[in-house]
């Protein structure tokens, strides 16, 4: 089986009328269905329980977008023993069958790719462009992987050895859990459920319980394309209720979670402890959080620094691993940077998600709301409000981009991760304390660096210690094959994401040597 060569797909210009008619036809028609109920699918069976999880629009919390069954921890089990039960099937069939099913959920998405878009401008709160590089990283995850998973099903180089035949095959691991997170609803489900299919695994989907929705659509997708109903179990429930069944089952053999690092530490806690029956170390595949700093340097595009740092920090309310939480600004063009940010960041428009108009609709949930409300009010006793400061207008879960002023370094809004659209600024002597201050943190995930000095440039090549480094860019907006994603320390188990070393994660290699 061949396939063309990988490109990324395109993004969608909105301001083109037609696309903006397609998008506004694929919102009344996902509008439609909103409120739909959706069972559990264990081991290919529909199943439903009394007890439902209801997931809400952010924009407007009264409407209901799904109404899913919740599992307990029975079938939690059930779930992973159904897995494990089929993986021997799905683990026989050749590679060239599960990378089909990949090609084909891309091209179910690419077909349908406004409508998978509308159900996270309702779900997750998306805006229109958010959403739409949302359904694109997925479909490009489903053909990236499946490109990859045809180079490791190949022959794979060895050093000859005389007098002998040897071959390096990889094996899949078994049944795993799937734990992605609310903020990229599409991709990153999307992008680790079919890293472990394509590679002859078998999953348990446990999607976040404010966008199970968006989840149980990309299901559906992948059944569509052929992909075997047991291969594909989908679980929906609170992970304080089902989490600790999934992660601890004996027959568990991997996790791939994305998420906060309170919850990460806690599956690589539990993981690694083996449990009666239990054959195997289990593996865990952990990508969390992030406390994300851009370096402002003397010598840099000033305009362009604020536009990194602003689209960095409050694309999608600031709710990405990715984004910018910290701006560390050297002291000779601190105060004019100041200025710039805050007068653009005071002209950013917040509300619905809907509305094509607004660069920032909600955060996720009114816990998220009071959370990042929290960290502002704290925000105040340590540095200086310039823009921002409190909840939007309207009856969603609205916050304004919020700017807050000579922030030291070691003030909480500084070292902990707000999730939200809050920006601390920083001064730094010079770029070598810039650099010391972006190294502050027991994250790693994402950081940027502007200047024009190319010795700089490289300095930051070299020092700045984080997963993903970006030079005269903004932080966010990884793309698949070309920014390999994941991050060192607290940010997790640097997994690279839609690079060449990721679904290596989802194997074991066996070495077949025979003599000749």
């Amino acid at each position: 089986m061949q396939l063309p060569e990988f490109h990324n797909e395109a993004l969608t210009d909105f301001s083109r009328p037609e696309n903006r008619a397609a998008m506004e036809a694929a919102l009344a028609k996902v509008g439609s269905q909103l409120g739909r109920e959706y069972p559990l699918r264990i081991g290919g069976e529909a199943v439903r329980t009394r007890q439902a999880l209801r997931s809400l629009n952010p924009s407007h919390p009264s409407q209901v977008v799904g109404v899913h069954s919740a599992a307990g921890v029975e079938l939690a089990r059930r779930s992973i023993a159904a897995a494990h039960e089929y993986f021997p099937s799905w683990a026989a069939r050749p590679a060239a069958e599960r990378v089909q099913v990949l090609v084909s959920t891309a091209r179910i998405l690419r077909e349908r790719k406004h409508e998978f878009s509308a159900w996270m401008v309702y779900e997750a709160g998306k805006t229109w462009p958010e959403a739409d590089a949302d359904t694109a990283e997925a479909i490009d995850f489903c053909e990236f992987y499946a490109r990859e998973a045809l180079r490791l099903s190949g022959p794979q180089p060895l050093t000859p050895v005389p007098g002998e035949k040897n071959e390096l095959r990889y094996l899949p691991l078994g049944a795993g859990v799937v734990i992605p997170p609310w903020n990229f609803p599409l991709a990153i489900t999307a992008g680790m459920t079919t890293a472990a299919l394509v590679t002859g695994n078998t999953v348990v989907l446990k999607p976040s319980s404010d966008s199970p929705t968006i989840a149980a659509q990309f299901v559906e997708a992948l059944l569509e394309a052929g992909c075997p109903s047991q291969a594909i179990s989908f679980v929906t429930g609170s992970g304080s209720a089902i989490g600790d069944a999934l992660v601890e089952h004996p027959l568990t053999r991997f996790v791939a979670f994305t998420g906060s690092k309170q919850v990460g530490l806690r599956i690589n806690e539990l993981a690694a402890k083996p449990q009666p029956g239990q054959r195997w170390i289990k593996r865990v595949v952990a990508e969390m959080g992030g406390k994300d700093a851009i370096v402002v340097d003397s010598d840099c595009d000033l305009e362009k620094a604020v536009d990194g740092v602003l689209v960095s920090a409050f694309g999608y309310q600031g709710q990405k691993c990715s984004a910018c939480s910290r701006a560390i600004v050297v002291n000779a063009v601190y105060d004019a940077f100041l200025e710039r940010l805050k007068e653009k960041a005071r002209r950013i428009r917040v509300g619905p998600s809907e509305d094509p108009g607004n660069y920032m609709g909600p955060v996720i949930n009114d816990r998220a709301m009071n959370s990042i409300l929290g960290y502002i009010e704290t925000g105040r006793q340590e540095g200086r409000m310039i823009a921002g400061g409190g909840r939007a207008s309207g009856d969603g879960y609205f916050i304004e981009p919020t700017v807050i002023a000579d922030v030291d370094s070691r003030a909480r809004i500084f070292q902990e991760e707000i999730f939200g659209p809050v920006l601390a600024v920083t001064r730094a002597r010079d770029f070598d304390h810039a650099l010391e201050l972006a190294n502050d943190t027991e994250y790693g995930l994402t950081g940027a660096a502007f200047t024009n000095d190319r010795a700089r440039l490289d300095q930051a090549r070299d020092a700045f210690f984080v997963g993903n480094l970006y030079l005269n860019r903004k932080c966010t907006g990884a793309m698949v094959g070309g920014h390999p994603f994941g991050g060192f320390n607290m940010s997790g188990t640097d997994s690279k994401a839609g690079g060449p070393d990721y679904l290596l994660l989802f194997t074991q290699a066996k070495v077949i040597s025979e003599k000749i």
